[in-house]
């Protein structure tokens, strides 16, 4: 049975950061937990948050790590019982927004996150005790804000999911103008990952018809202006467009994942230094001629799909065009120019075939499948 969901409040226009107080008195969060990172406050996107909320007795936790921990976790929820915080605020990308989820559980929940990881069984031990989160993006990329999972380096090093709709936030605060001086190279790669989680939706088996239609409006905002933004960081219509592609890849991601993914979490947890939107690029085209093969890609002419919203005259282009995009975007050539070294594939391999994202790609793969698409994609 296909169970479709949607159902969250989203502020999305030039400006909407305002909007904070408002949406805080909405949802009943008096005493916020302000979950960031040291970047978002050295660029003034902090205080812009600060300055919406006036009056308001809030708490900061700043250091949000670029792939979030549960470390981190634990600090931020020492931060928040410090500060007889009833709700939480995540300003920043995906990393500081996966944080606060795993703060909205840990702070509400006894035992080790672990225990309510995805793959080990825990979605339905979170609950609706979670605490509420309002999500303020600063980046285009993950979607976080409008998704139910969140991605979480453990303290065993495993890179897990966590996903329940408790953990949904109760708004999604998406204004474009926070991303103005978002610097190239990180826009690019996380306008790489929207475009990678409208991409993988879409080619994943699932019946989901309003997730294929959101995947693919996504799919054409995000390609039509990825490199507008990258080139001039100050054009607004780009922003715009590329946090809508952001949006909608996490709406439409619910259907599933795939071999992307699973290869990227697993990479991630082996080297929480490489950046989660880069690796979905480098894995990109391989897993999208893998996928070629598959009959349901086939049956629905998923790829032709995906070309005609690329703008490109065949399905058969759409492997060599993302790697031309990543070129032109400046991104690494490949994996082995991140550091990834060959002697890794077979902890990265592990990882991927436990990963939650596995099984909803439209063909399933093998171990043999990850190594090829590793060596492919080095």
């Amino acid at each position: 049975m296909a169970f479709i969901y949607y159902l969250t409040h989203i502020q999305f226009e030039s400006g909407a950061v305002k909007l904070l107080k408002q949406e805080c008195e909405r949802v009943g969060i008096s005493r916020p937990l302000i979950v960031t990172d040291p970047g978002v406050k050295a660029a003034g996107l902090l205080q812009r948050a600060l300055d919406a909320l006036p009056g308001y007795p809030t708490s900061v936790f700043d250091q949000t790590p670029s792939n979030p921990t549960e470390a981190a976790v634990r600090a931020a929820v020492q931060a928040y019982k410090a500060g007889r915080c009833n709700g939480l605020v995540a300003v920043g990308g995906g990393s500081a927004i996966d944080c606060a989820k795993g703060v909205a559980i840990a702070a509400t929940h006894e035992g080790p996150l672990t225990h309510y990881a995805t793959i080990e069984g825990g979605s339905p031990r979170i609950t609706d005790k979670v605490a509420p989160l309002i999500a303020v993006p600063t980046t285009s990329g993950t979607g976080s804000e409008v998704a139910r999972g969140a991605i979480i380096i453990v303290d065993d090093h495993r890179k897990l999911g966590f996903h329940s709709w408790h953990l949904l936030p109760k708004a999604a605060i998406c204004d474009p103008d926070l991303t103005l001086g978002l610097p190239a190279q990180l826009t690019a790669a996380t306008g790489m990952d929207a475009i990678a989680h409208c991409m993988e939706t879409f080619m994943s088996a699932a019946f989901n018809p309003p997730a294929d239609g959101i995947a693919l409006d996504g799919l054409e905002r995000g390609w039509a202006h990825i490199e507008r933004a990258t080139r001039d960081g100050s054009d607004r219509q780009a922003r715009l467009n590329l946090m809508s592609a952001s949006m909608q890849g996490a709406m439409a991601f619910q259907k599933g994942l795939g071999c992307v993914h699973s290869l990227s979490h697993s990479l991630g947890g082996v080297d929480p230094r490489l950046h989660h939107g880069t690796l979905n690029a480098m894995f990109l085209p391989a897993v999208v001629r893998f996928n070629a093969q598959a009959p349901s890609v086939q049956q629905d002419k998923r790829l032709q799909r995906m070309a005609h919203a690329m703008g490109l005259s065949s399905g058969d282009d759409v492997a060599q065009a993302l790697q031309d995009m990543n070129a032109r975007l400046g991104l690494p050539s490949g994996l082995a120019a991140m550091g990834v070294r060959k002697e890794q594939f077979a902890q990265i391999i592990k990882g991927a075939l436990a990963d939650h994202c596995h099984m909803t790609n439209p063909r399933i793969a093998s171990a043999q499948d990850y190594e090829e698409i590793l060596a492919s994609s080095l």
